[in-house]
């Protein structure tokens, strides 16, 4: 049969809807029959267009609007009060999920989500953060063990304290930095130094380098050409594994070099379960990327927004000040130790401040199993994406949440309102090891510097983290003694 032109035009439209409703025929049409039998639904939404699904609108306000929070207040406005909506971002089908009942129940639900980045991958099938059930638990009880026992923060306390001494002298030095990269630079090297004593050095610029593709890796469609931002940081990350690889021999074939300095590397190679089982070399090396990886930048985004606000918020920056002052007088070492660290309850309050995390602690989950969530029925396999800081920023947990205000911990946040180091079994086992560096820089910082913002109007950039887009530029030089 011969098509007329007025046929041929017909159809566009027809084509243009089946495509703008791709991925709702694709992968709702089949869910939606199962649904059928017991009386739920899918949770609302809309899922995109072939190949991006929703990535363009994603994009649309996290860069171009600057309004991110919007991207899930116009889906609420939209929906109702249906907790979850349905999209799909980053090459695979998501629910995501924005209420504290329902994120506490996504990291407390194990045997229904499994951890699950957007790319295995990037960030290791073997590593602590990808791993589940009792691969899962065995390692993360070493690596809270290595990081967050009161003997291992003491000796991290004192470890850190001489490169941040060095790190203020040289800013002030300079006169003039970018806070987001020096504080990359100056916990990196911290990092490196604890986990597998790398010095600084063209090692250590390699794990930055593939730091900064992965995030951007994370972030994108998982796509494997050449050129594309997938690709760029599946190679840089070879890169990256082959230090920990060179390391991993060298301490193999030297066995007085396995013993000649104690690190987390070195506690992951003796490391051995209940049954005496020990981590294969793949274990390994995919763990240690992945705890410098994230070891380094969650205290470099701390210290960036802590330099922001200090300096924006003078009432605040003297009594952090006024505390380390008193500490600093009532204290016999010269060095500030762990124990001195806890009774900074103020400065404690100061660094535990992340409101502003919401994508980098938006935590994959891949569902095992099919759940009814209420009437909507989350279909096995998809991913729900918990989406943190709708509740960071939320008025209705948080009097005026965009104000810097650190007296607001004095009371305890409504559970699954503040999740900025996730929570249940997949709650940051260094999360300490983050506050700790946080905490003694804060105290070097406010007793010997005074520093202003550059630019104390920067927009604000959302991807990959959120920070000033300028990186908190600061005029930075010594306090003068009296």
């Amino acid at each position: 049969m011969n098509l007329t032109v007025e046929m041929w035009f017909g159809l566009i439209p027809l084509v243009g809807l089946i495509l703008w409703f791709w991925y709702d025929i694709w992968y709702g049409i089949p869910v939606a029959f199962r649904c059928i039998s017991d009386g739920t639904k899918l949770p609302p939404g809309y899922m995109g267009i072939p190949f991006l699904g929703e990535m363009l609108n994603f994009l649309w306000y996290f860069k171009f609007l600057r309004r991110p929070d919007d991207f899930i207040n116009s889906r609420k406005y939209k929906y109702g009060d249906a907790e979850m909506f349905r999209t799909h971002l980053l090459g695979k089908p998501s629910i995501i999920a924005y209420s504290p009942e329902l994120n506490n129940m996504v990291f407390n639900s194990e045997t229904l989500f499994g951890q699950n980045w957007p790319s295995i991958e990037l960030i290791g099938q073997n590593s602590l953060i990808a791993s589940e059930g009792p691969a899962h638990s065995r390692l993360k009880t070493f690596v809270a063990q290595a990081m967050n026992k009161p003997y291992a923060l003491r000796q991290i306390a004192l470890m850190v304290q001489p490169r941040i001494i060095t790190a203020l002298h040289t800013w002030a030095e300079k006169g003039r930095v970018v806070g987001y990269d020096e504080a990359k630079k100056l916990t990196l090297e911290n990092i490196g130094k604890y986990f597998a004593h790398l010095e600084p050095g063209p090692k250590l610029d390699i794990l930055d380098e593939f730091y900064a593709k992965f995030v951007k890796g994370v972030r994108a469609n998982p796509i494997k050409f050449p050129g594309t931002t997938y690709y760029k940081a599946l190679q840089d990350r070879k890169k990256a594994l082959q230090i920990f690889k060179e390391e991993l021999d060298r301490r193999k074939k030297n066995s007085s070099a396995a013993n000649e300095k104690y690190d987390l590397m070195e506690g992951l190679i003796q490391f051995r379960d209940k049954d005496g089982t020990k981590l294969s070399d793949d274990e390994v090396v995919d763990n240690m990327l992945a705890l410098v990886v994230g070891g380094f930048e969650s205290s470099a985004i701390s210290i960036t927004w802590a330099l922001y606000y200090l300096a924006k918020y003078p009432h605040v920056l003297e009594k952090v000040r006024n505390e380390n002052m008193l500490s600093m007088k009532n204290r016999k070492e010269d060095m500030i130790t762990y124990d001195d660290i806890l009774e900074l309850h103020y400065t404690n309050k100061v660094c535990g401040y992340d409101i502003n995390t919401f994508f980098k602690k938006m935590h994959f989950q891949n569902l095992k199993r099919k759940r009814k969530q209420k009437r909507y029925k989350i279909p096995k396999g998809w991913r729900v994406l918990c989406w943190l800081r709708y509740n960071h920023v939320n008025p209705e947990y948080f009097e005026d949440p965009l104000t810097f205000n650190p007296d607001r911990w004095d009371n305890r946040p409504q559970p699954g309102t503040y999740l900025v180091f996730g929570g249940g079994k997949r709650f940051c086992a260094g999360n300490k090891l983050a506050r700790i560096q946080v905490a003694i820089f804060l105290h070097y910082l406010v007793l010997g510097y005074r520093w202003d913002l550059i630019n104390k109007d920067a927009d604000f950039g959302f991807l990959p983290n959120p920070k000033p887009e300028d990186g908190v530029e600061i005029a930075i030089s010594k306090l003068e003694t009296e």
